[in-house]
């Protein structure tokens, strides 16, 4: 058996395909993990190889059996706590105004729901959709003043409903 570098070279060259195929079976075809598993595994077998009896054959069995123990070593260690993450999941965190503009179009959302369907109808083409009156009529099929008094009566509407609820200041 060779001795130093040389024993180095000739495990990689002898076992190292082999390994590298068995690993992958073991761990998902994750190549990456496998090579590391397949690089500790000849330098376990380089560093122990006064031990390893050249007359007992091949060494591909004790090979085979420390990759497969590091394999299961690395499953552990990787179910054993949670995995990392980055600051990155932070940065996509709502902020105070997000969740503020939340509440408040939920709240939004409330105070339509109280109105009369004609006058939530005019509130919404005309503040939410932005439509002019003349447009708004046209869309709702009634005259532009039925809409300039519907407007009128539901923002007052929603100022009660608003002060009901504490929404006002």
């Amino acid at each position: 058996m060779p001795h130093g570098d040389d024993l180095a070279i000739h495990l990689y060259r002898e076992h190292a395909a082999p390994l590298l195929r068995f690993v992958l079976s073991l761990n998902g075809g994750v190549r990456q993990d496998a090579e590391d598993v397949v690089q500790e595994t000849l330098v376990r077998a380089w560093r122990n190889a006064d031990r390893l009896d050249p007359k007992a054959g091949t060494l591909r069995p004790w090979l085979l059996t420390v990759a497969r123990r590091l394999v299961i070593d690395e499953h552990r260690r990787r179910t054993a706590r949670p995995p990392e993450v980055s600051d990155a999941a932070l940065e996509h965190k709502a902020g105070d105004e997000s969740v503020e503009r939340a509440l408040s179009q939920m709240e939004v959302a409330e105070l339509l729901d109280t109105l009369s369907v004609p006058h939530r109808e005019v509130l919404i083409a005309t503040y939410l959709k932005g439509k002019s009156v003349a447009e708004a009529a046209a869309d709702l099929g009634v005259p532009p003043g039925t809409v300039k008094s519907r407007v009128y009566y539901a923002l007052r509407s929603l100022k009660v409903a608003a002060a009901e609820r504490g929404l006002t200041q």
